[in-house]
C-alpha cells in the first residue's frame, strides 16, 4: 500500500505519527480513562508507555501493517486525537480516539471520512470497524461515514480500560459493493 504520510481535510490535518508527538499524545488522550474506555489497549500509565507505542507504530507503518495518523486541527496545529487502520493483506480495520477536549465537534467523522476515501484507493478487498455495543457515538461516527452493522455479538472483545470484561460488540463494514 501507498498510504501518504500526510492527509488534509476541510479541518483537520493528519499526519503519520511520530515520536515527537509523545507528550501531545499522552496528555490529550492516551493517559485519559474516558478517552480509553473503549479501545483495544490499555490506558497508558507514562510517557515510557506512549514512546514505546510510538516506536511499535514507527516499525507497523515501514511493514505495512498499521498507519496510524496523528490528527490536528488546521491552523492552530493542536492535537486532538488519532486515527488509523489495521491492513490485513487488504481487510482493513479502521479505528480513532479522540481527546474529550474534541468530543462532539465532527473530528472522527471527518477524519474517519478521510481515511476512507484513502482506502477507497488502495487494493482492499474489506474496510470494516467494530465498537464496544455501548459506545453509541462511535457508532453515530461510523454510521455518518456509510458503515454499516454487519453483526452484533455477544461477548466478542475484552476491552483493557474496562477489567478485560468481554463485552458484546456492534461489527461495522463499509458497503465496498456499492462503488461496483
Amino acid at each position: 500500500m501507498l498510504i501518504p504520510e500526510r492527509v488534509e481535510t476541510p479541518r483537520l490535518i493528519l499526519t503519520r505519527l511520530q515520536l515527537a508527538d509523545a507528550e501531545e499524545i499522552f496528555y490529550t488522550y492516551a493517559s485519559k480513562p474516558e478517552s480509553t474506555r473503549f479501545v483495544s489497549w490499555p490506558v497508558h500509565q507514562s510517557l515510557k508507555d506512549t514512546r514505546a507505542f510510538l516506536l511499535y507504530a514507527r516499525h507497523a507503518w515501514e511493514q505495512g501493517t498499521d498507519f496510524s495518523f496523528a490528527v490536528r486541527l488546521k491552523g492552530a496545529n493542536r492535537l486532538t486525537g488519532a486515527c488509523g487502520f489495521l491492513n490485513d493483506a487488504g481487510k482493513i480495520q479502521v479505528g480513532y480516539v479522540f481527546g474529550p477536549l474534541h468530543w462532539g465537534k465532527g473530528y472522527a467523522t471527518e477524519a474517519t471520512r478521510a481515511l476512507v476515501q484513502l482506502l477507497l484507493k488502495q487494493p482492499v478487498y474489506k474496510i470494516g470497524s467494530f465498537i464496544d455495543a455501548e459506545n453509541h457515538a462511535s457508532a453515530r461516527v461510523l454510521e455518518k461515514c456509510g458503515f454499516v452493522v454487519e453483526a452484533i455479538v455477544k461477548d466478542w472483545w475484552q476491552f483493557p480500560n474496562q477489567d478485560n470484561r468481554s463485552k458484546d460488540c456492534v461489527l461495522f463494514t463499509y458497503p465496498l459493493h456499492q462503488l461496483l
